[in-house]
């Protein structure tokens, strides 16, 4: 080879070195280290890197010591990704990579997890520090300032509500009807869908349903079952709010209302069917509705067989469609002696103890001062 071809090659070796070494040069790198909600170095995390100027996406994980290294990447602007169990937990945005040294960025979860909660707390006080504003971008900002809003306007709105409400409730309790109405219906017009304000508000309507009469006490009628309706529509599965309404159905003498709402209030808690349906008699015997109560303390006791006021009252009812033969025998209807001697077995001393054996002294033809069992009556005719 001639020292003239030699000179050529590496002439030519010279500037692909210089070219290649210019290529490299304009490359830069990222390093840093993730620590994860613990404190400890977090390994397997992902972090990815995605060049914002031009398109480009590259990625790497998190050693065992949380570290992580890329280079050869072109200068530029890009945003960093931190990625944990496939869900994005952390970004850097807007970091420029540089000639030379790598450019750190670091990731620590416990520490971003107490900026979060400061963070929180300032927007449910409203006092979010010069630091923590500087920290958050103008959309973050106005974020923030949308929910302290929203925030101090639901906390005014809770405090006039719950004012009504507790206004409305001491109102009811001492039959303060008028303030009770008016408390209430300020309650329901500040958050309607409050169902418990709609059950009370119903509750003081047909309270003062019974001390009116004509029109006055239609119009309380009428609103005191819209006020029921809207509260069962809101909470349909609550038994006491259908028993409620029965009642009240019942007081306004709207029987057949009244039992389809006590019958759905007996399905839906069972193990109060009894009480529901005694309550329904006791309203109606009140109001004169005497055959429908009997009908009501019927039911209450197939509902619960032990109910000892459903007893004595379906008793007390059965008695009164007895009949007297021409020979002036006292006949009551079958199962009213069976009544009131489960009733006396259940509460011997109880409030209709002397009633019932006054009934049963009546039936019998005899003054009965204690109960027996039929098995121990069994027992004594087998010894005579």
């Amino acid at each position: 080879m001639s020292i003239e071809s030699a000179a050529r090659k590496l002439a030519a070796a010279f500037v692909f070195l210089c070219f290649a070494l210019a290529g490299w040069s304009q490359t830069g790198s990222f390093q840093g280290k993730v620590k994860g909600p613990d404190g400890a170095p977090l390994k397997d995390a992902l972090v990815k890197i995605e060049r914002l100027d031009i398109k480009g996406n590259y990625k790497v994980k998190t050693n065992r010591k949380g570290e992580f290294f890329h280079a050869g990447l072109p200068l530029g602007n890009y945003k960093i990704t931190l990625e944990v169990d496939g869900k994005d937990v952390d970004t850097v945005n807007n970091i420029r990579t540089r000639l030379g040294d790598p450019v750190d960025v670091d990731f620590d979860l416990a520490a971003m997890r107490k900026k979060q909660e400061a963070l929180q707390r300032a927007a449910e006080t409203g006092t979010l520090t010069q630091e923590q504003s500087r920290e958050l971008t103008p959309e973050q900002r106005a974020a923030m300032e949308k929910q302290v809003k929203e925030r101090s306007q639901t906390m005014a709105k809770n405090k006039a509500l719950n004012d009504a409400f507790n206004g409305g409730m001491a109102a009811l309790q001492s039959k303060q009807w008028d303030l009770a109405i008016e408390s209430f219906t300020k309650a329901c017009e500040l958050d309607a869908k409050q169902h418990v304000v709609w059950a009370n508000l119903a509750e003081s309507l047909m309270g003062r349903m019974v001390t009116r009469t004509g029109a006055e006490q239609q119009a309380d009628v009428d609103k005191g079952i819209e006020a029921y309706n809207k509260a069962i529509e809101l909470k349909p599965d609550d038994a006491a709010y259908h028993n409620n309404f029965g009642l009240a159905l019942a007081r306004a003498r709207k029987t057949p209302e009244a039992q389809a709402e006590l019958t759905k209030a007996a399905q839906l808690d069972p193990a109060k069917a009894g009480t529901y349906f005694y309550n329904l008699g006791a309203v109606l015997t009140n109001t004169g509705q005497n055959e429908a109560a009997g009908d009501a303390f019927k039911k209450a006791v197939e509902s619960d067989p032990n109910h000892p006021g459903a007893l004595y009252q379906y008793g007390s009812y059965l008695i009164g469609k007895s009949t007297t033969t021409p020979d002036g025998k006292f006949v009551p209807p079958p199962g009213t002696k069976e009544a009131f001697q489960k009733y006396l077995a259940i509460e011997p001393n109880g409030l209709h103890a002397e009633g019932a054996k006054g009934m049963l002294a009546a039936i019998e033809g005899t003054v009965t001062t204690s109960y027996e069992s039929p098995e121990q009556q069994k027992k004594k005719a087998k010894k005579k």
